[in-house]
């Protein structure tokens, strides 16, 4: 196989014959000279047809956008009034010796060289694959396996190891509804995909492995809502002997940290992070995510800050109690009597703590309850029965029975995080294949029907 010089390290080859592979960006045709932009993954850079080379200038005179090629060529430095400092591979330019066509393209039904904000949403995700191809969406994802890299080896190196839980679980109320998987072999029974690794993030605790973390998948069977996706990504965190300000602490850090070594562009407007209880937010800013930015018109300012003291219950939409965030939060050490007594209900604070950047929470987490005395009283206090409580949480009221560590964590949007980081107006931006507002993927067009044959295996029958 002829070795193959990827476009970014051409720099390093002025005067020498190389071989590089991509798609066709751009094609123009001069009369005796065809210029040729090409891209690969790593970068862009002008071939030239000369008509010495009398079989390549033909097949230069060929060759359409996005056709994938082969070109063998000559690396020549530019004359110095030709020299486009600022670009990639400016400084020189291909001679082109053969070309080898690799694949044709039909015209694409978009166009992928600009930025895509004038194309319609629903086209770009049906051919999404076309869409990645723009320089802003693979910058995006670029930054984004950077990030996820840095943070990958920032919690490494603090001890934390990374431990992929399960996507078929069990059903439980914790929130949002859950998507259901129908088992075959128990017909009539059914998985649910998780929401968050909450629980089995606890459950490692437990285990004794004190720090653990994963990029876990979330899906949700939510309402069409504008800036969410059915299934989305967390950074998970969990850790063992700690305190609210432990996990703080470390976060913060990482949050810096990951500003700085990756998005050096950005400026933090405050370090350390401001604090607000969530009745002075509320006050000061109507709601619990405050944009507390000094200059919203900056768009590479970052504003971060902490809310803390939550509510831990606020009444239902059918009256009685519901938990505000997590139903596996401890309350705060001076309120823990209320929640065992179930007392002051309105009262009790949770040791739930946010982090808000420029008015979005970009994570959130609390100290948990690991005592299962005190998670019961959290299920009575929303009306669960006993019997409900053990069938729903007995695995987890269990495992606390033998040995549970205190512990707590928190878990980032980082979705969220990244469209922030990159200035787009939403999420769909900064993941590979979207969905859209509606949860459709117009790409594989679901979701879709099934045949009835596997409607029989399954043992499910659809009401029209």
């Amino acid at each position: 196989m002829t070795t193959r010089t990827l476009i970014e390290n051409l720099k390093d080859s002025i005067g020498e014959t190389v071989t590089i592979a991509g798609w066709v960006d751009i094609r123009r045709d001069h009369g005796k000279l065809i210029f040729i932009d090409m891209r690969d993954a790593t970068g862009k850079v002008q071939a030239v047809a000369l008509p010495n080379h009398i079989e390549a200038h033909e097949a230069a005179n060929m060759l359409r956008p996005e056709w994938v090629v082969e070109i063998e060529g000559k690396v020549n430095a530019r004359p110095e009034k030709m020299v486009k400092k600022d670009e990639l591979n400016g400084m020189l330019e291909i001679e082109i010796v053969s070309v080898k066509v690799l694949n044709k393209s039909e015209t694409p039904p978009i166009d992928v060289r600009g930025d895509g904000r004038d194309i319609g949403e629903e086209v770009r995700l049906k051919y999404r694959y076309l869409d990645l191809r723009r320089p802003r969406l693979q910058q995006n994802l670029r930054l984004r396996h950077k990030i996820v890299l840095f943070i990958r080896n920032f919690l490494s190196n603090n001890g934390f190891i990374e431990i992929e839980t399960p996507l078929l679980s069990k059903s439980t109320p914790e929130g949002s509804r859950d998507f259901l998987v129908p088992s075959r072999l128990e017909q009539g029974k059914f998985y649910a995909l998780p929401q968050s690794p909450q629980q089995y993030k606890q459950l490692l605790m437990v285990a004794g492995f004190e720090r653990y973390f994963q990029f876990a998948r979330c899906m949700r069977d939510e309402d069409t809502r504008g800036d969410r996706q059915p299934e989305f990504t967390q950074l998970d965190m969990e850790l063992s002997f700690v305190d609210r300000e432990d996990v703080m602490a470390l976060n913060e850090q990482l949050l810096i940290e990951l500003v700085q070594k990756t998005a050096p562009h950005k400026k933090i407007q405050q370090i350390p992070f401001p604090r607000m209880t969530y009745a002075e937010a509320m006050k000061n800013y109507g709601n619990d995510k405050p944009d507390i930015r000094t200059d919203k018109n900056d768009p590479d300012l970052l504003a971060f800050c902490w809310v803390i003291d939550f509510p831990f219950f606020e009444k239902a939409d059918k009256g009685g109690w519901t938990f505000t965030h997590n139903p596996f939060s401890a309350a705060k050490e001076e309120h823990r009597e209320w929640l065992m007594n179930k007392e002051h209900i309105e009262e009790i604070l949770t040791t739930q703590y946010d982090v808000a950047l420029n008015g979005f929470e970009i994570g959130g987490g609390s100290i948990r309850n690991h005592d299962p005395k005190a998670l019961s009283c959290v299920f009575e206090i929303m009306g669960h029965k006993e019997e409900d409580i053990k069938a729903n949480f007995g695995h987890m009221l269990d495992a606390f029975s033998y040995g549970a560590p205190p512990h707590g964590g928190i878990a980032w949007g980082l979705d969220r995080l990244m469209a922030i980081l990159q200035n787009e107006p939403n999420i769909r931006e900064v993941i590979a294949f979207a969905k859209t507002g509606e949860g459709k993927d117009l790409m594989m067009a679901a979701p879709s029907d099934v045949s009835p044959e596997q409607l029989v295996e399954l043992g499910i029958h659809i009401v029209k």
